[in-house]
């Protein structure tokens, strides 16, 4: 077996004859590799673990309210840039391009709310908050198409690309492209770690803090739940700090996202990947970790900067094997929800707010089969999205077919027989029911 150093060797003269990407990305990539070797992937160790205090995880209704005066607010907002991360496909939804392409309500897609989001802003205050989005090279041609759209906006948006690494192949450690996989599958875009060396290394970062630009909100395309919230935005500012991620609390809905933890005296993410075979279900409970980290970061562009150029951002590293046309490879990531087009929210000016006439201040849990996976099934196997204002749970497994107008209340179970097609009436209200067949409706 080749020891870690001869791997390391062998695989910095294979990646030096990939023309395809750039000096930083196969700096970056060998730098990745070379933190992997010396174990830093390595599991945490599960009894250090602690939960964060309160000085860490500051309730977000604690903070200062923001001053009234709208030349004030101008002030704030003009030290701002909203950045998405637009890299993923809508490959598992059953969509090709990116996933911030996909249609959430009215026609409207994630990328169109999130700039009426910003052109409100700009509208309101007359700021200047512009949009960047991060892609990777899966998504950057249809993405250049697709922003020609908001040319006529008061939104000035950027693109700049992720890296783009090349998969490892599992058993000898050989760059997959140096095998002959010429085409996207012998690559990968490493995780959202990657944003703050590749907005450094696109140029963008650098222009940002020459405009005056103090700090950027970075969060997920398709997390419409990521506003500019300016109570956050005055508190850093205020208070100095350098970053800020937004938290909540962990529902059954969230058991398998990131937490927060304590670890040798320093807060960190802890991920589902590194987490011990043994330790998912406790990792999984809402009692022992009951944070969630929603991927919505808020860092100061100079912090970001100052590490970049020190190399100082060593992100959790995150191993991902997957199998490329019947080989095992391995993505070596850094640390990285859901659309929802129900009546549980409502909307407006690209905003989405949670429906007023909700009592129960949870969210219902919904769980639907594999059938419902891929957006063209689910949207063909719903007439109309059923009203869940007043839904507890669901769950629903087989061919089940939804009609128009329907009301789920209360505990909902529906199960269609194997083979057999199962198919819920215009207008039928269920409550606190288990169908099991077409004589239970």
């Amino acid at each position: 077996m080749a020891t870690d150093a001869e791997k390391l060797t062998q695989l910095k003269s294979a990646v030096a004859g990939l023309n395809q990407i750039s000096e930083n990305e196969k700096n970056g990539f060998i730098n990745l590799v070379a933190r992997y070797l010396s174990g830093e992937a390595q599991h945490v160790e599960w009894s250090k673990i602690q939960t964060p205090t309160d000085k860490i995880v500051v309730p977000c209704d604690s903070l200062a309210p923001v001053p009234e005066d709208p030349a004030e607010t101008k002030k704030l907002l003009d030290k701002l840039v909203v950045l998405k991360l637009n890299g993923g496909l809508g490959t598992t939804m059953g969509c090709t391009g990116p996933k911030s392409v996909i249609e959430v309500r009215n026609g409207l897609t994630f990328l169109d709310l999130i700039v009426i989001q910003i052109e409100n802003l700009n509208a309101k205050y007359g700021c200047n908050v512009p949009l960047l989005l991060m892609n990777s090279f899966n998504t950057h041609d249809d993405t250049s198409k697709i922003i020609e759209k908001y040319s006529k906006s008061n939104v000035e948006i950027h693109t700049f690309n992720q890296s783009q690494y090349p998969r490892l192949c599992a058993d000898d450690f050989v760059p997959l492209p140096c095998k002959g996989k010429t085409d996207k599958d012998g690559w990968y875009p490493p995780g959202h770690g990657d944003v703050f060396p590749s907005l450094m290394n696109s140029g963008k970062l650098d222009a940002l803090i020459s405009q005056g630009k103090e700090y950027v909100f970075a969060a997920n395309s398709d997390n419409l739940g990521a506003i500019v919230d300016l109570k956050i935005l005055n508190h850093l500012i205020q208070n100095k700090n350098e970053y800020c991620m937004e938290v909540t609390p962990k529902t059954l809905a969230d058991v398998k996202g990131g937490t927060l933890i304590s670890y040798e005296g320093k807060v960190q993410l802890l991920e589902i990947a590194q987490v011990p075979d043994e330790h998912v279900n406790e990792f999984k409970s809402i009692e022992k970790f009951k944070i969630f980290n929603t991927n919505n970061l808020w860092v100061n562009l100079k912090a970001i900067k100052r590490l970049v150029e020190a190399d100082a951002l060593k992100m959790e590293i995150i191993p991902n094997p997957k199998e490329v046309d019947g080989i095992k490879v391995l993505q070596l990531e850094t640390a990285a929800g859901a659309a929802i087009r129900s009546d549980l929210y409502t909307l407006a000016d690209g905003f989405v707010t949670r429906n007023e006439a909700r009592k129960n201040p949870a969210n219902p849990t919904i769980e639907l089969g594999p059938e419902f996976k891929k957006v063209g099934n689910f949207l063909s196997r719903f007439k109309s999205i059923p009203s869940i204002i007043e839904l507890d749970s669901l769950k629903v497994t087989g061919d089940v077919w939804f009609g128009a107008n329907i009301t789920l209340k209360g505990k909902v179970t529906i199960a269609a027989k194997s083979g057999e097609k199962l198919e819920i009436p215009d207008g039928a209200v269920l409550e606190n029911k288990e169908i099991n067949g077409p004589g239970d409706l």
